[in-house]
Formats: structure tokens, C-alpha cells, sequence
């Protein structure tokens, strides 16, 4: 556990519950899938002490989230949310942990661009595959898209090179504070595709993960799978894949 993810624990805890784990219900009309329905397949990712969602770049809606062109030269698209000073400092301190959770300050995206499978880009990684609905993934992909921070003229702001080869930051437009981390911010954007998530339950990764295990399947660099479990209503051949 790092100064970050320590921080954000010790202090989260003494506001969320864990009760409220169990009050997140899906959003009807768009998870689970409906029968016959396409679904297409994103990935969550724990990396320990923040999450990060994975999808197919061929699978974003034109328009939706411009700045993936940025990272043409991929098959996947990683992107996860934190605190800019914390996320992109070579080496996080406990002052840059507690500065980041008590006093509101600038967000970043992280974004990576790479070929699959995502468990092998990812080797290291507990990554859980869920399968949602195209009216889902739109929103998904909505909700990413408008995380960025714009510009006077409406541009994105890339600020530097990311902590992969093909991985640009950019700005955030929110801020990061204590009800506001890189985790809650996973949680709601699963929540955004309709998933039965809560971003109140979502102060560590471990958290995040607790609640997307029961709705993908888990997978392994071997490409094993194990709790091997398929939204109710959805197809794994009518993925668009």
C-alpha cells in the first residue's frame, strides 16, 4: 500500500460504509443486456492501488471520444483518473498522499494505447472482463470522453508523455479530493454502462474489484478463466469481437 492509497483508506473509511456495497441496482434498460442482444466486452484492471478500465478502440462510437485518436496505432485503449500531481510524480510522498485527499486539486486521465490480449500487456494484473450492452458502452465511452478538461478553444489539453510508451496524461475536468478518487472515478463510469456499482463502496481497488467479479469473468495471462460468469440475458458469441 502506497502513501496515496493509505491516505484515501484511512480517511475514507471513517465516511463510507461498507453497507452500501450492497445497494447499487442495475440500470434497467442497459445491463444487464437484453436476450439476443450484441454486448461488447470491456476489461477492468487492478493495479493495485487505483483501477483502470480497458476497451477496443474499433468499438468507440465516432465522435463520442475524440481524443482515443491520439493512440491510433492500438487495438485497446487503458484509461484511468487520479490526482495530477500525485499520478504523474516520479515517486509518491505521504505530503503529495494527504495533499491530494484533503484539499481539492487538479485531476488527470492517464490514457495507454497497446495491442491485446489485455492480460498479456498486463501480466501482473487482476483483470475482469464484463460484458454490457451497446447503450451501455456508448455511455461509457460518453462519460470518459467528457472527463477531459478543455481549453479557450474547446481543445484538449495533453500535458506529457505517460508512464507506458504509447500513453499520453491529459487534463481532467473534475477535481480530486476525498469523495472523488482514481477509484470512485472507475465506479462511476461502470456505473454510467448500467452496472450494479457504487462509487460510495469504491474507496480501494480491492473495493472496485469486490464489486465487478460477481458480474465478468476473471482472467489470466494464460488466458484461464475462473468465476466464470455471463450477464443474465447476454451471449459471449454475439460479442463483437
Amino acid at each position: 500500500m502506497n502513501a496515496l492509497q493509505a491516505a484515501v483508506a484511512l480517511v475514507g473509511l471513517m465516511v463510507f460504509s461498507t453497507a452500501a456495497a450492497g445497494c447499487a441496482k442495475s440500470i434497467e434498460g442497459l445491463y444487464p443486456p437484453a436476450p439476443a442482444e450484441l454486448v461488447k466486452p470491456i476489461f477492468v484492471i487492478n493495479h493495485g492501488w487505483h483501477t483502470g478500465i480497458a476497451v477496443w478502440r474499433a468499438h468507440i462510437p465516432e465522435g463520442v471520444w475524440p481524443e482515443q485518436a491520439d493512440l491510433t496505432d492500438s487495438e485497446y485503449l487503458e484509461v484511468g483518473w487520479g490526482n495530477r500531481e500525485f499520478y504523474m510524480a516520479p515517486e509518491g510522498t505521504l505530503g503529495l498522499a494527504l495533499k491530494a485527499v484533503l484539499w481539492p486539486s487538479p485531476g488527470v486521465l492517464h490514457v495507454v494505447g497497446f495491442d491485446g490480449p489485455v492480460q498479456q500487456f498486463f501480466p501482473q494484473r487482476e483483470i475482469v472482463e464484463i460484458l454490457i450492452s451497446d447503450r451501455g458502452f456508448q455511455r461509457l465511452a460518453a462519460f470518459i470522453g467528457d472527463a477531459y478538461a478543455k481549453d479557450g478553444s474547446g481543445r484538449t489539453m495533453a500535458l506529457r508523455r505517460g508512464q507506458y510508451a504509447n500513453s499520453h496524461f491529459y487534463a481532467a475536468r473534475e477535481k480530486y479530493f476525498l469523495l472523488k478518487t482514481c477509484n470512485t472515478w472507475t465506479a462511476s463510469a461502470l456505473r454510467s454502462a448500467g452496472l450494479p456499482i457504487t462509487s460510495l463502496y469504491a474507496v480501494g481497488a480491492g473495493n472496485v474489484m469486490d464489486q465487478t467479479r460477481p458480474l465478468g469473468r476473471r482472467i489470466t495471462r494464460a488466458a484461464e478463466w475462473a468465476d466464470h460468469r455471463v450477464p443474465r440475458g447476454a451471449d459471449p458469441a454475439q460479442s463483437e469481437r
